[in-house]
């Protein structure tokens, strides 16, 4: 293995915490990663690399090799593709929410996919706060409100959020006539990942956002849950109008206090900013802006 090749390696295992997870990710033998890493230690004269049973650090000289090592690679892939015809190329991880994925990103994948016949697709299907880093991600996309993470977002689209509840559960309470007149009616508590906390129901009230808690007999942590006790008829809910199109098509969920929305809701592509961003990941993030702004919902 060259020295260009170590340091590709070198930088995904600090990247990973992992020789088999970075191993598995540049298709090499987890033993021949671990005998390239000695090699590029006893070069260099010094330790890189702390190993536990469980996980791998860099050491305080391995923090600053891995700086310059990224320094290094990506200028020597922005000359090789000043120098050729570079066409996007290789295993791109994207990590979703199921819903999301299915509404905006599949439809148009098939042609994405013909647009660029090097590159592979990896899809994850979560709503959690992934490690990209750790986790070998190229991207999320995400919706909502982003915490300070270090990441780059790109923000793809402003989705108009509705207040829903089933026939069921309003032929019970009654249909809410207006956000002040909510006493009697239920929600279901929806969990944040991020705060572990139940969050309010918010509508916008003369140009003003109001948020209001109501008792919640159940709660959850997924909105794929959260929409079916709403079916359920087990409160009021909100979320992004794409997500209850069929059901309200349907007649399952209706929409009340139309006129006193929630907030909209941004959905934004978070990826590293400390990793020269590689031309698939660049494409696709052209690709997914226009399939946002191409989706009707």
């Amino acid at each position: 293995m060259d020295r260009l090749d170590s340091m590709r390696l070198f930088v995904r295992v600090v990247e990973r915490g992992s020789f088999t997870a970075a191993a598995a990710d540049l298709e090499l033998p987890r033993s021949t990663a671990t005998s390239a890493i000695k090699q590029l230690e006893a070069a260099l004269g010094t330790r890189l690399l702390e190993r536990s049973t469980r996980h791998v650090a860099p050491t305080l000289d391995g923090e600053d090799y891995y700086r310059r090592c990224l320094a290094i690679l990506a200028d020597i892939e922005e000359a090789e593709g000043l120098l050729r015809d570079a066409k996007p190329r290789g295993v791109l991880r994207i990590d979703s929410h199921p819903r999301l994925t299915r509404t905006f990103i599949l439809p148009g994948l098939p042609d994405f996919l013909a647009r660029y016949p090097l590159i592979d697709i990896h899809l994850g299907q979560s709503d959690r706060l992934v490690d990209l880093v750790r986790e070998g991600v190229d991207c999320a996309i995400r919706a909502g409100e982003l915490p300070d993470s270090g990441l780059i977002a790109r923000r793809l689209a402003t989705i108009d959020e509705i207040t829903v509840a089933s026939p069921g559960y309003l032929e019970r309470h009654g249909v809410p006539p207006s956000p002040s007149q909510l006493d009697g009616h239920l929600m279901i508590g929806f969990v944040s990942s991020r705060t572990r906390e139940i969050l309010p129901l918010e509508f916008m009230v003369d140009g003003r956002l109001v948020h209001k808690a109501l008792p919640a007999r159940v709660t959850c942590n997924n909105s794929d849950t959260m929409a079916e006790l709403a079916r359920l008829g087990l409160g009021l809910v909100q979320a992004p109008r794409y997500r209850f199109a069929e059901d309200l098509a349907a007649g399952r969920l209706v929409e009340v206090l139309a006129e006193t929305p929630p907030s909209s809701t941004p959905i934004s592509a978070l990826y590293p900013h400390n990793r020269q961003m590689a031309p698939r990941l660049r494409v696709f993030l052209d690709w997914v802006s226009e399939a946002f702004a191409n989706t009707k919902v």
